[in-house]
């Protein structure tokens, strides 16, 4: 029944559409559709990598661009303000901006600051480390987290040793700030859901956790970056959704009703709800191609309908 009303309205949004176009699906209507919303919803600032990237886009308009889309959290990622971790006041300019949008500071996803599933104990020591400057940020910025990657890892075994001793010591420098470390599935082991969920029962740290990603299941990529091997996504999502802090609606594209081409997101959503789960979902549209801002407004009105049917 549930699945039957799904497309029921997918129908009638898909005749908005054929005959106003996508703007059928904005704000209005995701209001009115909110209101019986199980979460909260947040924006991912990838969502807008190319415009940032292209310096259409900068990182203090991040709040306002949120709003537009009537996101309620920020999910940052350092790389658009990589230099700024320790500016104070820079950081606060990026808290008086959520401010004024009437935003939340959610969380900063962490790049490019070394493997922590390294085997080379000073490399990893070395990562650790860097990621120390980004949870300070985070607390003073607001932020109920941190979004770490487990990489670097080349077996297994060796792979879970070391993540499990970065994980603990970066859990253990954020406690006292009330930051949690969240754990992508980002490629890699980490995109082996048993593999993650395994690192999560014996980290052994309440403020360790999974920021499940409804993609990101790839374990194996070609030297052009093409996935050759993937692990089931609602299995690895359904693994790692038990120790879940926030979630991340990926949606890379989208058929002529609106739905994700790849990914079933009433599927996905449902277990969301039955898991328990009642905090920030973000939106993170990611392509190279199409527009940013109608991604965007996809996948959210997306997220809200198929949420909106359970």
């Amino acid at each position: 029944m549930q699945r039957r009303k799904f497309i029921s309205n997918t129908i009638k949004a898909t005749s908005l559409i054929s005959m106003t176009g996508y703007s059928a699906l904005g704000m209005g209507n995701v209001n009115f559709l909110k209101k019986d919303l199980f979460f909260k919803i947040s924006l991912a600032q990838w969502s807008f990598h190319n415009a940032l990237r292209a310096g259409k886009m900068d990182n203090l308009d991040f709040a306002e661009k949120a709003r537009s889309f009537n996101c309620e959290g920020l999910e940052y990622v350092n790389q658009f303000f990589m230099d700024k971790a320790k500016n104070k006041k820079y950081l606060s300019e990026m808290n008086n901006r959520a401010s004024s949008e009437g935003v939340e500071n959610v969380l900063i996803m962490i790049d490019r600051e070394g493997q922590l599933a390294d085997v080379d104990s000073n490399k990893r020591i070395q990562a650790i480390n860097n990621h120390h400057k980004w949870i300070d940020a985070a607390h003073f910025l607001g932020c109920h987290s941190i979004r770490v990657n487990l990489g670097g890892g080349v077996d297994k075994n060796e792979a879970t040793k070391a993540a499990l001793d970065s994980l603990q010591q970066l859990s253990d420098y954020s406690k006292g700030s009330g930051i949690n470390i969240l754990v992508e599935n980002h490629g890699g082991f980490s995109s082996d859901g048993l593999w993650l969920s395994n690192i999560m029962k014996n980290v052994d740290r309440e403020n360790c956790g999974t920021l499940p990603d409804f993609g990101n299941f790839c374990t194996q990529k070609n030297i052009d970056r093409e996935c050759i091997e993937e692990y089931d996504k609602y299995k690895g999502f359904a693994e790692i959704l038990p120790f879940a802090k926030g979630i991340s609606a990926k949606a890379t594209a989208f058929d002529q009703m609106g739905n994700e081409t790849t990914i079933d997101y009433v599927k996905m959503m449902k277990m969301v709800k039955d898991s328990g789960y009642t905090g920030f979902v973000g939106i993170e549209f990611s392509t190279a191609r199409d527009s940013e801002e109608k991604g965007v407004q996809l996948t959210r009105d997306l997220l809200v309908r198929a949420a909106s049917n359970l």
